[in-house]
């Protein structure tokens, strides 16, 4: 059901159901279709309406029932009225107009589906699984477990509508550029960007055993961004990685961190680099290697070796090349998207690595083995903590960063809507996260997604990754962690543990404890 939901609506997200009548027939044909099979599926077993594909088709549902009974109401209150008029009837009349009125206010609601998915499922908190404040795992980073948010009202301004949400009219670039260059600054402790990227080479050199020291000439950096809604090198309308944020990136990496443009990769092997990304940062980076799947137009085409991940475990037809630009870098840079997913609940900095395996760019022909969380919260093995677990992944990273300029509650089309929780209060959330800590940022971006949207797609349990990734040498799954297969374990991958509620947003160590997560507040 969820696959034919989300076939149909890329199509129509793209302008290809124009006709009148394929639109009449797609609404009958999908609402008759969710409404008879959420009634066989629920009706013998309740328990059922609160799995992930029943939650897909219930609000299809109710907006197919309620388009039913506003029709029929605006039908019989005309029917009504013109039998109290014929026969004078005031009282009866008054009814009936209001009844008109009211039938007829719902026929032309908009995002129906929305509102009415809101009357018949009550919002309810989602369920993790893993508690609040109480953490478990092994602290990353210079300043163990710390998570800098930073925050600057207006750098995002896009209005739905009105043009592409990456527009130089809608996205400050001082913004972005003080987004980056505070996290830097904040996640290190030091009070110059040169000084930042100093100390995460020394940090990052010091846990590969590589002595005390910084970036040396000569050595590789590869930025995996997400590309994940493009379809060529043409723009489309989908959220995507920001071109700003993008160039910010690479203006501090270059003129502050000393890397040279040609020692730098920007890349989604999976997909495209666009055209909006590639002609800003390629403006002033004409030296950096812009790499996607197909090459072409100034662009350098992927290339894989195969089997590079054979998975922990027994991990079906999941695709087990890796990109060559990760292989041969020396250092991972990991730019993620603040968004929901369908299937695994969230798309943060673990799943961005999937976009460097050999899949292919047409995501309908390739496998999600072990994506997704066990509806009940049992324990289970996860291809995302082989990801981070894996040496030319996660282990290879030196700073994951997670682009919420816009964030969107879905992983396809454009930004969903501005975000109500303090301290955005209806505006886009204009942020970044940063951290040396591949369980601690993905956290937060869970807290911060869930708190949101707490009717996200497959939400509950979309933390069961980093629970096994806190406790890879003895996880809850009892899985035994080797992404490489080649008989090592890994210790802890990061720490893990939710805020105490979304108004706080406090972690362990914002309480004044030497554990878990700390959560660095940066605003403009």
């Amino acid at each position: 059901m969820k696959r034919i939901y989300l076939y149909f609506k890329e199509r129509t997200e793209k302008g290809e159901f124009t006709s009148r009548g394929i639109q009449i027939l797609f609404f009958w044909g999908l609402g008759l279709f969710s409404t008879i099979w959420f009634l066989v599926r629920v009706i013998p077993k309740p328990s059922r309406a609160s799995y992930p594909c029943m939650q897909t088709a219930a609000p299809l549902m109710s907006a197919f029932v309620m388009y039913l009974l506003s029709f029929t109401g605006v039908w019989v209150s005309l029917r009504q009225l013109r039998e109290a008029f014929r026969n004078r009837k005031v009282v009866v009349g008054v009814f009936a107009f209001a009844g008109f009125c009211f039938f007829g206010a719902l026929m032309l609601v908009e995002n129906s589906t929305d509102m009415l998915a809101q009357t018949f499922l009550p919002t309810r908190e989602p369920r993790m699984a893993w508690g609040k404040n109480n953490p478990v795992g092994e602290a990353k980073g210079i300043y163990p477990g710390r998570v800098v948010w930073t925050h600057a009202p207006g750098a995002a301004t896009w209005k739905k509508g009105e043009g592409f949400w990456f527009e130089d009219r809608w996205n400050n670039q001082a913004d972005a550029d003080w987004l980056l260059n505070q996290s830097l600054l904040s996640l290190t402790g030091e009070k110059k960007e040169k000084a930042a990227w100093k100390s995460l080479f020394i940090y990052f050199n010091q846990q590969h055993d590589k002595g005390q020291r910084g970036y040396k000439k000569g050595e590789r950096i590869a930025i995996k961004i997400n590309q994940n809604n493009t379809f060529s090198h043409e723009d489309c309308e989908q959220l995507n990685a920001s071109p700003h944020l993008t160039l910010a990136l690479l203006r501090s990496l270059v003129n502050d961190g000393g890397v040279p443009q040609e020692q730098i990769t920007v890349f989604d092997a999976s997909r495209f680099i666009t055209k909006a990304l590639y002609d800003k940062c390629h403006a002033e980076f004409p030296g950096v290697v812009y790499l996607d799947n197909e090459g072409g137009n100034g662009r350098t085409q992927s290339t894989y070796t195969a089997d590079a991940i054979p998975y922990s475990t027994d991990n079906g037809r999941l695709a087990r090349g890796l990109a060559n630009c990760a292989l041969e870098a020396d250092y991972l840079i990991n730019m993620a998207l603040l968004k929901g997913h369908g299937g695994q609940g969230v798309t943060l900095c673990a799943k961005n690595w999937y976009g460097v395996t050999d899949i292919n760019r047409d995501f309908r022909k390739n496998q999600h083995n072990n994506f997704n969380l066990d509806r009940g919260g049992k324990p289970r093995y996860m291809t995302f903590t082989d990801y981070i677990a894996h040496k030319d992944l996660g282990q290879k990273t030196m700073l994951f960063l997670i682009d919420g300029l816009y964030g969107s509650e879905k992983v396809n089309g454009v930004p969903s809507g501005k975000w109500k929780m303090s301290p955005f209060n209806g505006d886009w959330p204009c942020s970044l996260l940063a951290s040396q800590d591949p369980v601690a940022i993905d956290a937060v971006g869970i807290d911060f997604l869930s708190a949101e949207f707490p009717r996200m797609a497959d939400v509950d349990y979309c933390d069961m990754y980093l629970v096994e990734a806190a406790l890879a040498d003895r996880p809850l799954s009892t899985t035994f962690y080797d992404p490489e297969r080649d008989g090592t374990g890994v210790g802890s991958l990061g720490v893990l543990e939710h805020w105490n509620n979304p108004e706080e947003k406090k972690y362990s160590r914002n309480m004044g404890k030497d554990i878990g997560i700390e959560l660095l507040y940066l605003h403009k």
